[in-house]
């Protein structure tokens, strides 16, 4: 199996009856596994069998939350043990501090698909390291670095002794980055040096990062590190801070940092995303603009198969291709959408409503079904996802739930992790407003948030609510989930919703882009409220005469038509075996072929460029300009002067680059001429329609280039002129 790929992840949200997911990151790579299957694509998966999985949440009457930790019986759970030839139970060994840890594993199977999950739970361990994998996403450090230690080193050691040798390593978020690590010690033990393992590593490694918000990026001190890695690092044929370097941010070890050190590419999983993740790593390379950080995008979709209503499903079958479930991803698949009467995809949408209120036990009298506007949230309880946005104004939000001619219910529903205290004041506050004599049985909180009750809400409430504070939702895709069902998303311009939102197919919170925290807080709350009060709750009364909100369907089947064929996993996968599989996977393949030449090449071109950076600069520069009237454009030429010192001129890249109204621009400067003094002069020019701002914000850059690197920033090094 050396052409797979091997996706490594925290959690994988496969099953509600395998709880082994905390939200929408493992949900995603459940569905990630599932297209995988459908599209038969040669990817396994790799995470970890919690024993306990990650908490089952009681909410009490004053609105704690409480949590709950049962076992997972793994003999009533869809998983098998990992077996030797001979029947025994397979297992692998990985350091954790000072002492060995024994691991064996699970299999959980999705079609063609195999996702094996390590487990410490193991009678030869002492009992501490027994308890290592009971839990998902343990506040205890000493824990957390232990498990991804797990996932990473013993994720890549069990692979091997399965006899699978991946063609492209998937880190799906920097949880398994220790990965990268172990991969380079084995190839250290064969005598390769760090810097061409470190290559070999690179080339066939891919990273996907999943949020902006800073703690979602796992960071160990570097006292933990020495005491976890301290009789490792010379195992991968380099000193201690040669090693830390590779993920090193201040006197931290950042495992985002590590993820992109290693990996050839790395992506965001939205538009929007990637624009927050390239400012993110422009922290760490302040000398790189912004717009050239490496930073690619695959949005995230969902899989269908999985979150579809049967009945809606059912309905798709009577007016769809034959064959549409094979192709989703085309538009033209969704035009008879259209053709469905409005009676027929209303009904079916009441069914769904009323399957949702007896699953999840909610006192909404049936006769109300349909006569009463239902607004879904739910989703993690962090506090950039703002649940508490609704609540900000109650007077209004009063008049809004009981207008006794159009009333609206709201259902929350989601979990704190049980280290985050200001999430759990959120849901303690939203459970109070429910109890409060004017908002009873019209705010519902539904405790224990799972998959199961996921499915029960996206098909069946009329509105899906998303108010994170902008920029800060990397994609999401519960809103996903319900828009094929037919309900309607009413959300802040963020994630994948920015590029969901066509202006016909729901609803978008306009509110505040700027400001403090609770300066945007009062104006998205406003906005929401307006929505409401003059768009949603008007369209979805507005009846014809056999009580069905005519204009309201048109939107849904606007949604399903617009959202459908684009936010699927089927389009999500296919996009990253082309973009990112394929090209990785030849590229791994490329460094590794006639013993490493190529890596060993690169690691030293590289060496020797680092060895000599500190020798190139900038010199003197010129900058000139002559109006071209035929076109009303102006030439500006520019000249510079560098020092290379013993680096090739065709090992570099030198250019103008500046910033203007649309971004920064940049045009390449050629040699002119060789000097007498070590300095080379370059030249170029470029037309643009003002040389006043663009000349005012321009300088000469130069960086290393060739033809083997993944990108012209993939050394991190760039040498400015005086300005």
């Amino acid at each position: 199996m050396s052409s797979c790929v091997a996706y490594f992840s925290a959690e994988f949200g496969i099953d509600e009856t395998l709880p082994i997911y905390s939200g929408g990151l493992g949900v995603l790579a459940g569905d990630h596994i599932k297209a995988a299957n459908d599209l038969d694509l040669p990817l396994i998966g790799v995470g970890i069998f919690y024993s306990q999985g990650y908490f089952q949440q009681r909410i009490r009457e004053d609105g704690v939350q409480e949590h709950l930790f049962p076992r997972i019986d793994p003999l009533t759970s869809p998983v098998k043990p990992v077996l030797t030839s001979d029947g025994r139970p397979l297992s692998v060994e990985v350091p954790i501090a000072d002492r060995k840890v024994v691991l064996t594993a699970w299999s959980a199977v999705v079609g063609r698909v195999t996702v094996y999950l390590l487990s410490s739970d193991v009678d030869r361990n002492q009992e501490q390291d027994r308890r290592l994998t009971d839990h998902l996403y343990p506040g205890d450090p000493d824990t957390r670095i232990s498990q991804e230690i797990i996932l990473g080193i013993g994720g890549v050691r069990l692979l091997r002794a399965l006899g699978i040798r991946p063609g492209v390593w998937h880190l799906n978020e920097g949880h398994s980055a220790f990965l990268a690590l172990e991969r380079i010690r084995e190839l250290s033990a064969e005598g390769t040096s760090f810097d061409t393992a470190l290559e070999a590593v690179k080339a066939s490694t891919l990273f996907t990062t999943h949020t902006p918000v800073p703690a979602g990026h796992d960071v160990f001190g570097l006292e933990l590190m020495d005491r976890y890695f301290g009789d490792y690092y010379w195992q991968l044929g380099a000193d201690r801070e040669k090693v830390l370097a590779l993920g090193r941010i201040g006197d931290g070890f950042n495992m985002t940092r590590l993820a992109v050190t290693v990996s050839t590419k790395v992506n965001g999983v939205s538009k929007l995303h990637e624009e927050a993740t390239k400012e993110l790593l422009h922290r760490w390379m302040p000398h790189i603009p912004k717009e050239d950080i490496p930073v690619d995008s695959i949005t995230n979709g969902i899989h269908l198969g999985t979150w579809l209503s049967p009945g809606m499903k059912a309905l798709f079958d009577e007016y769809l291709d034959n064959l549409w479930e094979k192709k989703i991803a085309d538009p033209k698949t969704w035009l008879p959408i259209r053709s469905i009467p409005a009676s027929a995809l209303w009904e079916q949408h009441l069914r769904n409503r009323s399957g949702m209120i007896e699953r999840l036990g909610l006192p909404i009298a049936a006769p109300s079904v349909g006569k009463t506007l239902i607004v879904g949230f739910a989703r993690r309880f962090a506090t950039y996802k703002r649940a508490n946005l609704l609540f900000h104004d109650l007077e209004r939000l009063d008049r809004i739930v009981n207008d006794p001619s159009r009333p609206v219910c709201f259902i929350f529903a989601g979990k704190a992790h049980p280290s985050d205290r200001p999430g759990q004041e959120l849901i303690k506050k939203i459970v109070e407003v429910s109890q409060s004599e004017r908002f009873k049985g019209r705010i519902f909180v539904v405790e224990n948030y799972d998959m199961e009750k996921a499915k029960a809400l996206v098909q069946g409430v009329d509105v899906w609510l998303n108010t994170p504070a902008k920029p800060m939702e990397a994609s999401g895709t519960s809103g996903q989930k319900a828009a094929v069902n037919g309900v309607l998303n009413c959300s802040v311009l963020d994630g994948w919703w920015c590029e969901g939102y066509n202006g016909r197919n729901g609803w978008a919170i306009d509110g505040a882009t700027e400001g403090s925290d609770q300066e945007r807080i009062r104006a998205d709350s406003a906005a929401l409220y307006e929505l409401f009060e003059s768009r949603i709750v008007p369209l979805y009364y507005d009846r014809d005469e056999q009580g069905i909100p005519t204009e309201w369907v048109a939107m849904m089947k606007e949604s399903i038509c617009s959202l459908a064929p684009v936010f699927n996993t089927q389009r999500m996968v296919d996009e990253y075996w082309k973009q990112l599989y394929a090209p990785v996977m030849t590229r791994g393949r490329y460094f590794a072929a006639d013993g490493l030449e190529v890596a060993a090449r690169v690691a030293a071109y590289k060496r020797f460029i680092r060895d000599n950076w500190h020798e190139v600069r900038v010199g003197r520069t010129g900058v000139s300009s002559l109006r071209v009237t035929k076109i009303g454009l102006t030439m500006v030429r520019f000249e510079a002067e560098i020092a290379l010192g013993p680096i090739w001129h065709k090992d570099v890249k030198v250019e103008a680059v500046g910033s203007g109204k649309n971004g920064i621009w940049k045009t390449k400067l050629t040699l002119a001429k060789s000097l007498d003094n070590g300095m080379y002069r370059y030249e170029g020019s470029l037309f643009i329609d003002s040389d006043s701002l663009w000349l005012a914000k321009s300088n000469i850059r130069v960086i290393p280039v060739s033809k083997d690197f993944g990108n012209d920033f993939e050394m991190e090094l760039t040498a400015w002129g005086d300005t």
